[in-house]
């Protein structure tokens, strides 16, 4: 497949005519409600004045509110951002969120921009976006955005529209109304689906390996090594580090934290990132990007379990290469939307002023994602077909439900 894009309507439709949806239905769905193109000029620190170009989408709004995320990367396209949206709303629906979905970016590189160049392009962004608010669309954070980003793109808003509203952009800091654990949500939620799918195959505490140890990757290391998997390889862009007998996750992270990178740690040897996914293991988190497991190396994949904790990090091809082979495979739908479902938490908290402990948002959605796990393989096991399917038909039913209670099909 071409693109992320491609790939994103490819599993639309499998799943689209796997449960029968009426064509109105998929046709609906297979091109966002609404796509956006437009330009930001921002004045550089030189005085020049440089135009950006960026995107928002919205999927599709029957099930809610379109939202989330904010991605700033300098290779970005129309298509990337259209598959993201489509994805949250699969994720929203997965996980029982009444919203739909939602994605935003911005083409420019932030490594090159400074301070002052980045926050005047941010709040260029929700200006020349001008959304309308915590019941219409939210914007949140991605690649290339953080907690700051989102308290300017707050503070811009609540400008324009003369009051405060917490509630309408997600991923802010807590001083600003954002809810406590949003950094470890994602990692957390896929901690949670390896340890149901590992439990319910013999599993538990066995050998994982995790490529990819951003934000995601390093919590969802920390979480399984709390609950005593061994945790044998992990990677990032540098490199690779590797221990057989385990390597002792909360050292690696204030390696990480020093340095910057895995490469170097002295828990554990050097090893070939390129082949990390081949290693001999149990289970296995792609935490990176997409498309890291192809038609090229599925067949050489040893491992029984895989979590995809990236969004889209299996090929479609690889994919059936890998279930012809047995592997269980839980969808990245399912396996990380614990972000998402915490943007829920934070808009509830935000609209109620009514702010969270930690210790219960962890609880909360601890719930949720494995009741999200348990509905998608319980669908897929319904329909005959693998969980991927499972949890796209179980959310395309809930969409087309509200699609078909509003009158619109």
């Amino acid at each position: 497949m071409k693109n992320v894009w491609e790939e994103a309507q490819y599993n639309l439709q499998k799943a689209a005519d796997t449960m029968g949806l009426a064509p109105e239905i998929t046709e609906r769905l297979l091109t966002p409600m609404r796509f956006t193109e437009f330009t930001i000029p921002v004045r550089m620190d030189d005085g020049s004045k440089k135009m950006f170009t960026a995107y928002r989408s919205w999927h599709q709004n029957a099930t809610g509110p379109t939202k989330d995320g904010t991605r700033v990367r300098p290779g970005l396209t129309p298509e990337e951002i259209k598959a993201l949206s489509l994805f949250m709303s699969i994720k929203h629906a997965v996980a029982g969120i009444p919203a739909g979905g939602g994605k935003g970016g911005i083409k420019a590189d932030p490594s090159k921009l400074s301070e002052g160049e980045y926050e005047r392009l941010i709040r260029g962004f929700m200006r020349r976006l001008a959304p309308k608010g915590a019941f219409v669309d939210v914007p949140g954070a991605d690649i290339g955005t953080d907690t700051r980003a989102m308290a300017w793109m707050l503070d811009e808003y609540e400008q324009m529209a003369g009051f405060h509203s917490p509630a309408a952009v997600n991923d802010k800091p807590f001083g600003l109304g954002g809810s406590r654990g949003g950094f470890e949500a994602t990692g957390w939620g896929v901690a949670a689906c390896a340890d149901r799918a590992a439990g319910q195959m013999g599993l538990t505490k066995s050998r994982v390996v995790i490529q990819g140890f951003g934000q995601v990757g390093s919590i969802t290391a920390q979480s399984l090594f709390e609950s005593g998997y061994k945790i044998i390889a992990v990677s990032d862009v540098y490199g690779a580090v590797a221990n057989a007998a385990g390597l002792d996750i909360p050292a690696l992270m204030k390696h990480v934290e020093s340095t910057g990178k895995v490469v170097g740690f002295s828990g554990g040897q050097a090893a070939e990132a390129a082949a990390l996914l081949e290693t001999d293991c149990d289970i296995l988190i792609p935490a990176a990007v997409q498309d890291v497991i192809t038609e090229a190396n599925a067949d050489k994949i040893k491992a029984k379990l895989i979590v995809e904790a990236a969004n889209a990090p299996t090929t479609p091809g690889a994919d059936e290469i890998l279930l012809k082979k047995g592997k269980f495979i839980v969808p990245d739908v399912v396996a990380n939307c614990g972000g998402a479902v915490v943007c829920d938490f934070e808009r509830t908290q935000g609209l109620s002023n009514d702010y969270w402990s930690l210790e219960k948002v962890r609880e909360k959605l601890q719930e949720r994602i494995v009741a999200a796990f348990d509905e998608a393989k319980a669908k897929g096991e319904e329909c005959g077909v693998p969980m991927r399917q499972g949890a796209w038909i179980n959310a395309l039913s809930k969409i087309r439900d509200a699609i078909n209670w509003r009158g619109w099909c």
